[in-house]
């Protein structure tokens, strides 16, 4: 008789801890770590003098920023993994993710502290929210979209599209980028009341004042055109599955036939192995707001039903994932 090995507890230990290597990561990047490597300082003294901390703490840092492979170790001489050197070492970063990290830190992971309440009575949380806390809120949020715009326009590809409609999300960059790849797209922004001084900013920043920007209702919105291309990202987790679907046939009403269709945001799947960051974000959504994370099955019913066809399902990379439907 053979015996079978029991399986090890390692998987179980990684998940368990990990909310010591985000407290870590939080902090290296708060008190300039990796601004610091990239800047010339890699050597513990180095780090510690120039981040003004002790060496005990310049060296534990380093090194668990070297464990989640964020840093490179040499024989004591320390350098930016690619990852770590585009998003984390401050203004010279393609995007600077320190604002959604501090985010994380200071608003998400307290929050998460009340996940019991969710889970006892499946509400959120209790904000407490000041004008700090706001803003704090806000400028993580946005700059967490802005690594979402940035993979959107890498990913998906509206090349032959002339004529957009971006609607209801949350951030003017998902358009930008794209129209960042289509010189010839003209885009129609129709954005809730609010948000409409960002929006017009962000256009007119990147040079495309002449788009028009509306103001309307989102969940009642019925706009108006023939567009070959709508944009309908970041916003279903923040409606009801009734307003979802009348917004997904106000939509269509708007649409060319054979336009195409961009719903981003994370999703419950049914694939053989549920993607980890959208799970994640199921809690994060309901312990801050109450705002749901929907299966894709129920989105993609809404879609049929309103007359769109789902015909792609991009992933993208550290972000919500696309579903990329046509107009039939």
């Amino acid at each position: 008789m053979t015996d079978t090995p029991t399986a090890d507890a390692a998987r179980i230990l990684d998940i368990a801890t990990g909310y010591m290597a985000s407290k870590q990561l939080f902090h290296a990047r708060r008190i300039g770590l990796f601004a610091a490597v990239d800047g010339g300082a890699d050597t513990v003294p180095a780090i510690a003098e120039r981040c003004g901390v002790s060496e005990r703490i310049a060296h534990l840092l380093a090194d668990a920023m070297t464990a989640q492979g964020l840093l490179v170790r040499t024989d004591g001489h320390y350098a930016l993994a690619p990852d770590a050197a585009a998003y984390l070492t401050g203004a010279d970063a393609a995007i600077d993710l320190g604002p959604f990290l501090t985010f994380l830190d200071e608003i998400s992971y307290p929050h998460w502290l009340q996940f019991a309440h969710t889970v006892d009575t499946t509400e959120p949380g209790d904000l407490r929210m000041d004008d700090a806390r706001w803003a704090t809120f806000m400028a993580g949020v946005m700059t967490y979209n802005r690594l979402h715009a940035q993979e959107f326009g890498r990913h998906i590809d509206l090349a032959g599209a002339t004529k957009a409609l971006d609607f209801g999300g949350l951030s003017a960059d998902f358009a930008l980028s794209v129209m960042a790849q289509n010189p010839a797209l003209h885009t129609t922004f129709v954005y809730a009341p609010g948000f409409e001084d960002g929006i017009a900013e962000a256009v007119a920043a990147a040079g495309v004042a002449d788009r028009v920007v509306e103001i309307a209702d989102t969940a009642t919105a019925a706009p108006e055109g023939a567009y070959d291309a709508v944009f309908a990202n970041h916003v279903i987790h923040r409606f009801t599955a009734e307003e979802n679907a009348r917004i997904f046939r106000n939509l269509r009403a708007a649409a060319t036939p054979g336009a195409t269709l961009t719903v981003l945001d994370f999703f419950l799947d049914d694939d053989a192995e549920q993607r980890g960051i959208d799970a994640r974000h199921a809690g994060e959504y309901l312990v801050i707001d109450g705002t749901v994370v929907y299966p894709e099955s129920q989105v993609r019913g809404w879609l049929n039903d309103a007359g769109w066809e789902v015909r792609d399902k991009v992933a993208l990379p550290g972000s919500p994932r696309v579903l990329v439907a046509t107009a039939v």
